[in-house]
């Protein structure tokens, strides 16, 4: 929330980015994304990549690829750490930005529309990027206005993790805390929770607001926001209703703010995590969670499944990473070249044999990767290695989750969109706000940022 938070201030602060890049989403691109792109080319010089650092096995197999098909006479510069927006975009609006960002998808949208990247049209005709490889949901969101602006790179999604002896215990199933019965979850909760001394002492469920409030919403069957990123609709029934049940799943612990006191004082990535230490009865998680779990408590009495839908279908709200060329960049051939080389099916399959290489060297498992490439999954997939229970039905519930995912769709004023959203929800856990009344806030805050801008976008083709 607070990377959101960062993202509207930044962009209300910076109206120059516009004017410094020379276009809007929908006028056909600043001109260097309209110029010839010749990928025949050799390519020299440097490649300032912001955002991105590689660090791991998965990363530096596909860097090593990727600057085996950039060529020796192209010097690849990483700046350390997350994509620092304010720098960004001062970069941008000065007209000395890098030639290459790794941002979340959900900000795509938002950079988009102030001209701050570049739609990429060029760049997949030259490199002959096969766009029908993404994954659908990961695709959308760096689309916008019909013209895509990033290219996709790993997937997050969903999958319940349960502690299977607290559930036996309690007499209950893995489909008592799926998602699939709201009444059987909530009573699950209630049977899972305990407190010491008044104190809460085991979290039944956690449905994990803020954050998955767009989760438990279309599992509801509700869309927060319209396909085309026009029309928000955050006071939908189905959302408020999907707020007040997930709202009530820590009012009957005690209030949001005691479950959240108490989970944030669990050593999360340690030994004694929250199932290792029976503190935890059931919540959904990213998927990523699963390794760290079978590193360091392999012996934890865990349970998976796939989230699933008020019809007991699977669901999963995808997030993630994607490349993006910033306007003004003096090397867009090479940006793009990267981008190709680094989420192409022969480049993930190289980085999971360096991740399968690595695994059987420790003695553990490979339990895949999630790419925002559909083809490179498939091919992946084929090479994990069994891990015995629950750890293979894990992974199994994880590809199951990735193929069934949503994703809020690009728009102009995703970073607003997102902090009506979430301030929302948390003017409701705090007690601040009635759901009915904070989503009917939200929407308005949503809507009226929308329509400016877009309208702002029509106002620039004009």
């Amino acid at each position: 929330m607070r990377r959101y938070r960062a993202l509207s201030a930044v962009i209300a602060a910076s109206g120059v980015i516009a004017l410094a890049s020379g276009c809007a989403a929908g006028t056909g691109g600043a001109d260097d994304a309209d110029a010839e792109y010749d990928a025949s080319a050799e390519l020299e010089g440097r490649l300032d990549v912001m955002g991105f650092s590689g660090v791991d096995e998965v990363a530096t197999a596909r860097m090593d690829r990727a600057q085996e098909l950039l060529g020796e006479g192209v010097e690849v510069r990483l700046t350390e750490g997350e994509l620092d927006l304010q720098q960004f975009l001062s970069a941008v609006a000065t007209g000395s930005p890098p030639d290459l960002i790794y941002a979340n998808r959900d900000q795509i949208g938002s950079l988009a529309a102030r001209g701050a990247i570049l739609p990429l049209d060029r760049c997949i005709d030259g490199e002959g990027i096969d766009t029908g490889m993404y994954v659908e949901s990961a695709l959308a969101q760096v689309t916008l206005d019909d013209r895509i602006y990033g290219i996709p790179e790993f997937n997050v999604v969903q999958v319940t993790m349960a502690n299977a002896d607290l559930l036996q215990a309690a007499g209950l199933s893995l489909s008592d805390v799926d998602g699939s019965d709201w009444d059987a979850m909530s009573a699950a909760n209630e049977a899972l929770t305990d407190s010491d001394g008044g104190r809460l002492s085991v979290i039944g469920v956690d449905s994990k607001l803020p954050e998955f409030f767009p989760l438990w919403a279309k599992a509801n069957g509700a869309d927060l926001i319209s396909e085309d990123g026009r029309e928000a609709r955050l006071d939908d029934p189905a959302a408020i209703e999907a707020l007040e049940w997930a709202v009530s799943i820590y009012d009957a612990q005690g209030g949001f703010g005691a479950v959240k006191a108490y989970r944030d004082s669990a050593d999360f990535f340690g030994e004694g995590n929250q199932f290792a230490s029976g503190t935890l009865g059931a919540m959904p998680m990213e998927q990523w969670y699963i390794n760290v779990l079978n590193d360091v408590s392999p012996d934890a009495p865990m349970a998976f499944d796939t989230v699933k839908d008020r019809q007991g279908e699977p669901l999963a709200y995808a997030s993630g990473s994607a490349w993006a060329i910033p306007a003004g960049a003096e090397d867009p051939e090479a940006a793009c070249r990267w981008a190709r080389a680094m989420t192409e099916v022969d480049a993930w399959q190289a980085a999971a044999q360096a991740r399968l290489d690595l695994r059987t060297e420790e003695g553990k498992p490979f339990t895949g990767i999630l790419t925002g490439n559909a083809e490179a999954d498939e091919v992946i997939r084929e090479m994990v290695t069994p891990g015995g229970e629950p750890w293979d039905t894990a992974v199994a519930a994880m590809y199951e989750a990735n193929d069934h995912t949503f994703a809020l769709p690009a728009n102009p004023a995703d970073a607003e969109f997102e902090t009506a959203m979430q301030d929302a929800v948390n003017s409701v856990l705090s007690g601040q706000a009635e759901p009915t009344d904070a989503l009917a806030r939200a929407q308005e805050t949503a809507q009226s940022a929308l329509d400016e801008a877009w309208g702002r976008i029509g106002s620039d083709e004009g």
